[in-house]
């Protein structure tokens, strides 16, 4: 296998019951759009009791059904938002943390070492990051992940990988390997898939890959990076 396989990402995932929550960051075959993804998929009741919604340009994950929420302190959150010419996606309160960061004349990397992965004992979820950074009708992106380093939770290791958009690849990086107890965090470098050209392609794709039993919602944008247009598309299972 060459390391610079491109992978389709259907294929990765559909037969793998869990991957949690998942980022997809790269450039169209085309070389026309920048494109993100995220998707959340849950096991429990509270996890599974969500739904996307997209406020002013923000995407929020938020209850279906708030009087059924157990612990909304790791489900409700902010999980894309925009500063400047950047925009940031993650699976957690975070981006919050990369936005004030940025604000405030941090990098994206710098902007998350107030973080460590999620204090889910005995999971140890990692956080996961991403973030687009736009000029002169192109774009560079960066991801991270921050993971335990023993099955204690010890100490929190930080990775991040910068790249290059180069057309119909993009990088996938999840939470976890598959299902487990405890789930078994995600190993290695971000994973190179391809990224077509039609959001509509790409999104029913991922969607219809992902496992039905525990998949619950999955966001896609495609950005123009000549005039700046943004297309999306939003599926909730809760509906």
């Amino acid at each position: 296998m060459s390391v610079y396989e491109i992978n389709d990402i259907a294929e990765l995932i559909r037969d793998n019951s869990y991957v949690g929550r998942g980022i997809v960051i790269g450039k169209s075959e085309d070389g026309k759009n920048a494109v993100s993804a995220y998707f959340i998929m849950g096991r429990s009741a509270n996890s599974r009791n969500r739904v996307f919604t997209e406020k002013d340009g923000v995407l929020y994950t938020e209850p279906f059904d708030s009087s059924k929420v157990e612990d909304p302190s790791l489900i409700i959150y902010a999980a894309q938002r925009k500063y400047e010419n950047k925009l940031i996606v993650t699976n957690g309160d975070q981006t919050d943390t990369i936005y004030d960061g940025l604000k405030a004349g941090k990098c994206f990397k710098k902007s998350l070492t107030s973080r460590e992965f999620e204090p889910d004992a005995p999971n140890f979820t990692p956080r996961i990051s991403g973030i687009l950074e736009f000029n002169d009708n192109d774009f560079t992106y960066e991801m991270s992940i921050l993971k335990s380093a023993d099955e204690k939770g010890s100490a929190c290791n930080r990775y991040t990988f910068s790249y290059a958009s180069l057309n119909g690849l993009g990088h996938f990086i999840h939470t976890y390997v598959g299902d487990g107890n405890p789930l078994p965090t995600f190993q290695g470098e971000p994973e190179r898939v391809a990224i077509p050209n039609d959001i509509d392609n790409f999104t029913n794709s991922l969607w219809d890959a992902l496992n039905h039993e525990n998949r619950i919602s999955l966001y896609v944008r495609y950005t123009n990076l000549e005039t700046g247009k943004e297309e999306n598309r939003l599926i909730n299972l809760n509906k």
